[in-house]
């Protein structure tokens, strides 16, 4: 049964991350996404100290840059679902250096509803303030008042959040995170959503759709090799890439700027921005390695 597992792709690929001899995996345009999270959590597996994993997207627009969970993977979260998404999002907010100033999302307000999932939002909120009391997190709430920070602090001048602006939008189930970063993504143009970002998983497998662009690919591309890198620092500590490692490294980082090179029509600034800092993130650390070595 596993030699025939291994002729499928998402099997094959995952398997190549779990050993070693690949860095990444990139999955999603010719799959369905529940055939693909069932292999991942099969043969790469959730990271130990959670129980769930999730995803999130990153949306890059004129009033500022904000995140967006879980909108891929848990369809219907119970309070435990949702401090994983949280305690995720709040790792993965820090991970791109920004700092997290979360709303947990629902059609209620701070208790109103004392039935359905405004419930188990309120009960995820309880939690994270009482095990992360230096974390910006409140809710329930609906998005206008995670929004609008002046209508929040008036109406509700109690909350963790006061005087701050949101920027991490936890949603109640994958039915609102899903729509909500569609219709964003429908209504402004200018707008330029990043992901779907894979959070909680041991190693860096990341998803695509079947409505992926290709500046859609160049983005998780670039996502992935950072998180590659990461792991790889984190993984190995002072420990000497080996030639192969560096070989693969190399490898994810030039196709990367293959496939910028030959899809876009002019190299803008995104662009630049995006391959400078694969390029840093890929050579500083396999100089150290050598060096090491």
């Amino acid at each position: 049964e596993a030699n025939d597992k291994m002729f499928e792709r998402n099997y094959f690929g995952m398997m190549m991350v779990e050993t070693g001899e690949a860095d990444a995996f990139i999955t999603g345009l010719y799959t369905k996404y529940s055939n693909t999270i069932k292999v991942a959590k099969e043969v790469i597996g959730i990271r130990p100290e959670y129980k769930h994993f999730g995803t999130m997207h990153i949306l890059n627009s004129k009033k500022g840059t904000y995140f967006l969970a879980d909108t891929l993977i848990n369809r219907h979260p119970n309070a435990e679902t949702l401090i994983d998404i949280a305690k995720l999002s709040e790792y993965t907010v820090r991970f791109f250096n920004h700092t997290p100033v979360m709303a947990m999302l629902s059609y209620s307000n701070f208790g109103a509803d004392k039935e359905g999932s405004p419930v188990s939002v309120h009960e995820a909120v309880d939690y994270m303030q009482q095990n992360y009391p230096d974390l910006a997190i409140d809710g329930e709430m609906q998005v206008n008042f995670a929004m609008n920070r002046e209508m929040r602090d008036a109406k509700y001048p109690f909350t963790r959040l006061k005087g701050k602006d949101v920027n991490t939008l936890i949603f109640p189930n994958l039915s609102s995170a899903n729509s909500a970063y569609k219709l964003l993504q429908a209504m402004d143009t200018d707008s330029e959503l990043i992901g779907p970002i894979q959070m909680g998983l041991n190693k860096p497998i990341h998803f695509t759709d079947f409505e992926s662009s290709v500046r859609d690919i160049v983005n998780i591309t670039a996502v992935a090799v950072i998180d590659a890198i990461v792991d790889k620092e984190s993984s190995q500590m002072r420990r000497p890439l080996s030639k192969f490692q560096i070989v693969c490294i190399m490898l994810l980082w030039a196709a990367l700027c293959y496939i910028v090179l030959i899809s876009v029509e002019r190299i803008d600034g995104p662009i630049i921005l995006t391959l400078a800092i694969s390029a840093a993130l890929v050579f500083i650390p396999v100089i150290k390695s050598l060096k090491r070595g």
